[in-house]
């Protein structure tokens, strides 16, 4: 450089239990941009740092579980403030993963901010739509509410490097599950640096754990493990989400199938309902008065 300054490269790392750990492999890969030019080494996660992201995401569970869902739309809503700060950050990043102009990656990182905002105001209001009283013959309370899953694998998009990202992370974590998070293996480094933000978002370690790396290689492990309740496919190929679904069925994992999605059109309810279980209480109603009426 001309000032004779030397360039300071910024150095990627994984984002797990709220640390910044390399791969315990110590490997890493080459991550180009759409042109072959070289951009970063990002690290190659193990079968090991799998299981240590689910270590993170259980051991996080309860308390993010246990949170007002008002509490974690407030947090949601900081990651969407903070995403906003390091906007120019995001758009660069984007640019580069998928061969964007600067104006149509403008869009996509904007269109990610909006996703969680749009998130974050569904967090107390989801169980208005999945749960409620249900009538029954007799003397009761019936009433039904949504409780989250528990540790959601998820296979990030392959090629919307963010906002297909930001569109498969925020549902799950919006109604009270822990992720633990595969990036895209060709595009990580919007994923890595999200990791930055959301350490830096009022959210709590271990609730989101991000992994780069071959898609694969780190499925595998996740789809086995007895500690994981449900997995998302949306970034595996039909053969390896076949074999994913096999291994998963082994202690019943809920799985959501990979399929054409338009990130950029409205999200709907799907994804949030996904990952979702329904507890039904049953409690009776006592009678009020000699005439023997309910309430």
């Amino acid at each position: 450089m001309s000032d004779g300054r030397l360039s300071v490269f910024k150095t990627y790392k994984l984002y797990v239990g709220g640390k910044f750990p390399r791969s315990e492999s110590g490997r890493v890969y080459e991550v180009n941009d759409s042109k072959g030019t070289w951009l970063a080494n990002a690290p190659q996660s193990s079968r090991k740092d799998a299981r240590d992201a689910v270590v993170a995401a259980r051991k996080a569970f309860g308390g993010w579980s246990g949170a007002t869902a008002y509490n974690r739309g407030q947090i949601l809503y900081r990651v969407a403030e903070m995403l906003e700060g390091r906007r120019e950050q995001f758009v660069r990043e984007v640019a580069e993963a998928e061969g964007l102009s600067k104006s149509k990656a403008a869009a996509v990182v904007d269109a990610a901010v909006d996703r969680w905002v749009w998130y974050a105001g569904w967090t107390d209001k989801i169980g208005q739509i999945v749960g409620g009283a249900n009538p029954v013959a007799g003397p009761f309370f019936n009433l039904s509410t949504p409780e989250p899953t528990g540790v959601v694998a998820v296979l990030a998009p392959q090629e919307s490097s963010f906002l297909g990202l930001v569109s498969v992370i925020a549902p799950v974590i919006a109604t009270g599950n822990t992720a633990v998070v595969v990036a895209s293996a060709d595009a990580p480094l919007p994923a890595l640096s999200l990791g930055e933000v959301l350490a830096t978002s009022d959210l709590p370690g271990g609730v989101v754990n991000i992994l780069s790396g071959r898609t694969a290689e780190l499925a595998a492990p996740l789809a086995s493990h007895q500690d994981v309740n449900a997995i998302d496919l949306t970034g595996a190929d039909a053969g390896l989400a076949k074999e994913l679904e096999i291994a998963a069925a082994d202690n019943l994992k809920r799985t959501l199938r990979p399929q054409a999605v338009d990130w950029s059109a409205d999200p709907g309810t799907h994804r949030l309902t996904a990952f979702l279980e329904t507890k039904t209480v049953w409690h009776p109603t006592g009678a009020l008065g000699a005439s023997g009426s309910s309430y």
